[in-house]
């Protein structure tokens, strides 16, 4: 498993491609977002998306960063555009897929959850030009993790990367569902 800060990735050309590469061909990430830990890696790579569904023991879809709102209105149904005016930020839309297979192993349904989170090591994941699973760093139905000492074992085995920044300050992004008429906050 390789560590590095925020900072260190931000301020290294070296360091900093090598995060994007590992992004792109699928290695698994434990790193910071706007409100918690995430557990992530490459939307596309069906194995590694596997791989964390099987460490958390979740059943649940999976949301993604969305590499930019140009990539979310090309592969999903935008039907209320003022709403990506938050992002980057602390939120999450459930948003209609325009292909139901698309992404399928993040989300079995005709929806999936998009974010952008507003925090540095985002712009890194942008950059590889990939969806990226976005969940938190817990196994499924126990409290999120905003240290990185706080990670369970379980899980802290089986990752590639590391990225550190502290404390977060806790509080999982809000859910706003937008796949119908009615636009509804689920958390």
């Amino acid at each position: 498993m390789k560590s590095f800060k925020v900072n260190e990735i931000l301020s290294n050309a070296e360091i900093k491609a090598e995060v994007i590469n590992a992004i792109k061909q699928g290695f698994i990430f434990i790193y910071p977002t706007d409100t918690i830990y995430g557990l992530g890696c490459n939307a596309l790579n069906p194995d590694s998306v596997n791989k964390i569904r099987a460490l958390k023991h979740a059943k649940h879809p999976f949301s993604v960063i969305a590499p930019s709102v140009d990539w979310i209105e090309k592969n999903l149904v935008v039907d209320y555009p003022e709403y990506l005016n938050k992002l980057p930020g602390p939120f999450t839309f459930i948003l209609k897929k325009k292909e139901p297979e698309f992404l399928k192993e993040a989300s079995a349904f005709d929806s999936l959850g998009v974010r952008i989170p507003d925090h540095p090591f985002t712009q890194i994941i942008q950059e590889s030009g990939v969806p990226f699973i976005t969940t938190s760093v817990n196994v499924s139905g126990e409290n999120p993790i905003t240290r990185i000492n706080e990670t369970p074992k379980s899980i802290w085995e089986h990752v590639d990367y590391v990225v550190y920044d502290g404390k977060l300050r806790g509080t999982p992004s809000t859910v706003i569902e937008l796949t119908t008429d009615e636009k509804r906050i689920l958390r």
